[in-house]
């Protein structure tokens, strides 16, 4: 009999532990005078762009974009998933840039034991779920060691998403920066000098890591968010 989902993750992953350290970085987001970006998706090919839009109407991207969309949905208080389009760059993180394939393997392994659980339970998959559905299936998987670590996983990879120089898939336009009144530094990345297309830089020292608690709790204290009514 295979090991189950839960049984192969009763502890948080090494590297899992290590990315929720950078937890301290994304709080020091706060502050400083707000940033306008003009990165676009130019650096993201017209292919794999055209792959990830098919990808997301099925399978475990589809799911992957629905969970992302419930943790972070369309409000007045800020942008959402889908206006820092977390899938997307949650896509080139698996695909275009070097993710460590145990990180990326725990992925999707977590997406088809959250289909189990949502069959077993409503005889549905995630996405035919209610809003209320749910909030209730992520609050159970949320008990289970392996299921916090993976719902821990999706909320990092969000903030990282509205964080991060629009170069890597998100934040674009610095809607995240902008949300956050933060100032990032010059100069920005561009297509061709992110930190894993650059030599002996994708093995750059490790910061010093800071211990933490959960991810989930509030990492900023969010000023007020107004929309842009510009396209």
């Amino acid at each position: 009999m295979s090991e189950s989902f839960e049984q192969r993750y009763q502890q948080t992953p090494s590297w899992l532990s290590k990315k929720l350290n950078r937890r301290k970085l994304l709080k020091s987001a706060a502050g400083a005078s707000a940033l306008v970006s003009t990165l676009s998706l130019s650096a993201v090919s017209e292919d794999l762009l055209h792959k990830y839009q098919q990808d997301k109407k099925q399978g475990d991207w589809q799911t992957l974009d629905a969970v992302q969309k419930h943790l972070l949905p369309s409000s007045t208080s800020g942008p959402s998933a889908k206006e820092i389009n977390a899938c997307l760059y949650l896509y080139l993180l698996v695909y275009e840039q070097p993710t460590d394939k145990e990180e990326v393997a725990f992925i999707f392994q977590g997406v088809q034991w959250l289909n189990g659980y949502t069959n077993k339970r409503y005889n549905q998959l995630f996405i035919a779920l209610t809003d209320d559905e749910k909030q209730q299936v992520l609050t159970g998987i949320s008990r289970s060691t392996a299921g916090k670590s993976w719902l821990n996983m999706m909320i990092l990879n969000i903030y990282e998403a509205m964080l991060s120089p629009p170069v890597y898939g998100g934040n674009p336009k610095g809607i995240g920066w902008q949300w956050l009144a933060h100032q990032m530094g010059f100069p920005l990345p561009e297509k061709g000098k992110r930190y894993y297309e650059l030599p002996a830089r994708s093995t750059v020292a490790k910061a010093a890591e800071i211990p933490i608690k959960n991810v989930t709790e509030n990492i900023v204290k969010r000023p007020p968010y107004q929309r842009s009514d510009k396209a």
